[in-house]
């Protein structure tokens, strides 16, 4: 019988660890936060008052059976026509599918099924739900988009109004063996999947094992200066009575030139892996994947070692 797993994320980060993970026989599904607001996602959101499709699309997208072809259709974007003009095809045919089915959780497995899914997504909540960030000065900021776009420091995230967690999103994390930390934002991406507290309850009644898998470079505004065991002591502190068990880290050597770049155009860092302030499981590989100048984790690499970690 395949291992269960969850994977908790949103964003690119959450599809490249799925597109790997599919390779795998494993029994995956996918929680995807709803929390985006920018771009075409923004406009259907205010427009039609669904939750954020987005993240969603790139996750159904990377769990595709035939992902090449999947992906130049859902994700082509209109470039012209006014009104369509921004928006993606995947965004649209989401909208419409809530509206035929009622919810965004039908909508996901309708479109599922046209996909031939290797692996199940569900969206976190079918509610329009905003998320808000205190910045350490004290202030205010509501929605993701403009949280990421803020120079200011993060202090914490929190939702603006009471979530209806899906209950598939429950009965997943309870009966999984392993939940999946995935790399991405730590708090646009990550930490919106743990803001509820029957969240936390089913992952702290599983008998699962909770693995992180910590990112490469660091985040502006989010995790700037971070090392290894600040993002695990940050996730820790919205988790509950259990904590993360293991965590992976890259041990390949990144040059000076690609450091550079990101250094300057993107201000972002690599994160310092300081193996003395890890207190738990730490599995260090070379994780990493580079391509056209552009870091990713190498998801076969990761889909691999969490293989390894579940038949051990």
């Amino acid at each position: 019988m395949n291992k269960k797993i969850v994977v908790l994320g949103g964003g690119t980060g959450q599809s490249v660890l799925l597109s790997g993970l599919k390779k795998f026989p494993f029994d995956i599904t996918s929680v995807v936060s709803v929390c985006d607001d920018g771009k075409s996602t923004g406009k259907l959101r205010r427009e039609f008052n669904v939750p954020a499709m987005g993240d969603l699309r790139r996750v159904l997208i990377a769990l595709a059976e035939t992902e090449d072809v999947v992906e130049k259709f859902v994700n082509y974007r209109f470039k012209s026509g006014n009104e369509l003009e921004g928006h993606t095809v995947g965004n649209i045919l989401l909208t419409a599918l809530t509206d035929i089915y009622g919810n965004m959780s039908n909508a996901v497995s309708q479109f599922s099924k046209i996909l031939n899914m290797r692996g199940k997504v569900i969206p976190f909540s079918d509610d329009n739900i905003v998320l808000m960030g205190e910045m350490e000065d004290g202030s205010v900021v509501e929605g993701e988009h403009n949280i990421t776009e803020s120079s200011k420091k993060i202090k914490r995230v929190y939702y603006k109004n009471k979530v209806k967690v899906s209950k598939e999103v429950i009965k997943s994390i309870k009966e999984s063996d392993a939940i999946i930390l995935s790399m991405g934002s730590v708090y646009t991406s990550i930490i919106p999947n743990l803001l509820c507290k029957e969240v936390i309850d089913a992952i702290d009644e599983s008998n699962a094992k909770i693995i992180y898998i910590c990112n490469i470079m660091t985040q502006p505004g989010e995790t700037d200066d971070f090392k290894v065991s600040d993002h695990i002591e940050l996730l820790d502190s919205y988790l509950g009575k259990r904590k993360i068990d293991i965590v992976m880290t890259n041990s390949e050597k990144i040059s000076k030139k690609i450091q550079r770049k990101y250094e300057t155009m993107e201000q972002k860092d690599l994160v310092k892996v300081d193996d003395k302030n890890i207190k738990i499981e730490h599995i260090k590989r070379p994780f990493v994947k580079i391509e056209d100048n552009v870091i990713r984790h190498d998801s076969i690499k990761v889909g691999l070692e969490i293989m390894n970690i579940l038949i051990k």
